[in-house]
């Protein structure tokens, strides 16, 4: 039988007990970890060694999380790799600043491990379950949008839009339900895998940073207000 591969995670915190526990922590939960403690050194190990998820702390010095948030997203390597920001700031406004940097979940200290682990692998099962279905070869359409699952792409009028992880799901289920109504509760639950009572301004923003990058064809995009979001059915 051929043995699945490890899961790998890169742990990034400039406290060196707290990235020890959370190797410890993720060990025991079957990753391969990479623990750093110099923001400055994060770009070159994570292409070197290819994570397939990073957990950042935002607060550390000379290099803060979301600066090095921005440079993972604009690197061809690991853009697409899933993020999850660790702070002890946890006001709403911080919470939708990570996420409009291009973070995939938003994790406050002090954590609990057993949580963590959870979470990370929800985020991993959510990024395997899109993989999976690209599989297919299926193109979806909306007026001058096109999302190929195969290829990973999304364009609008033949030209290509550059979408994060969270962003391609997002826009993926409302074209699988074009002309439907979806809920913020609902997407929250869909895309991000979150329970219904947890922040829905999550989903606004991304919306929001989603129909920037749709451009002149993001009156596509529907706003059904007191409800959520849908996709035109044409």
């Amino acid at each position: 039988m051929e043995k699945t591969a490890q899961r790998k995670i890169l742990l990034v915190d400039d406290e060196p007990d707290v990235t020890e526990l959370l190797e410890y922590t993720f060990r025991r939960a079957g990753f391969e970890t990479c623990a750093m403690t110099d923001p400055l050194r994060v770009i070159g190990a994570a292409r070197d060694f290819r994570p397939d998820v990073i957990l950042l702390d935002v607060m550390m010095p000379e290099l803060n999380g979301l600066s090095l948030l921005r440079m993972l997203r604009m690197d061809a390597l690991l853009k697409n790799v899933p993020v999850l920001l660790l702070t002890a700031r946890v006001a709403t406004e911080d919470r939708v600043r990570g996420f409009e940097t291009g973070a995939d979940d938003y994790v406050p200290k002090p954590f609990d491990a057993r949580e963590l682990v959870l979470r990370v692998n929800a985020l991993l099962k959510r990024t395997t379950a899109s993989a999976v279905a690209t599989a297919t070869g299926t193109i979806f359409f909306a007026g001058k949008i096109a999302l190929d699952l195969e290829r990973h792409e999304a364009s609008v009028n033949g030209k290509p839009v550059d979408l994060t992880t969270m962003e391609f799901n997002l826009l993926e289920i409302l074209l699988r339900r074009k002309g439907r109504v979806q809920s913020r509760e609902r997407l929250l639950a869909d895309v991000w895998g979150y329970s219904p009572d947890l922040e829905t301004r999550t989903v606004d923003t991304h919306i929001r940073r989603l129909r920037e990058k749709l451009g002149n064809s993001a009156d596509t995009l529907e706003t059904v207000r007191g409800v959520g979001y849908k996709i035109a059915g044409n």
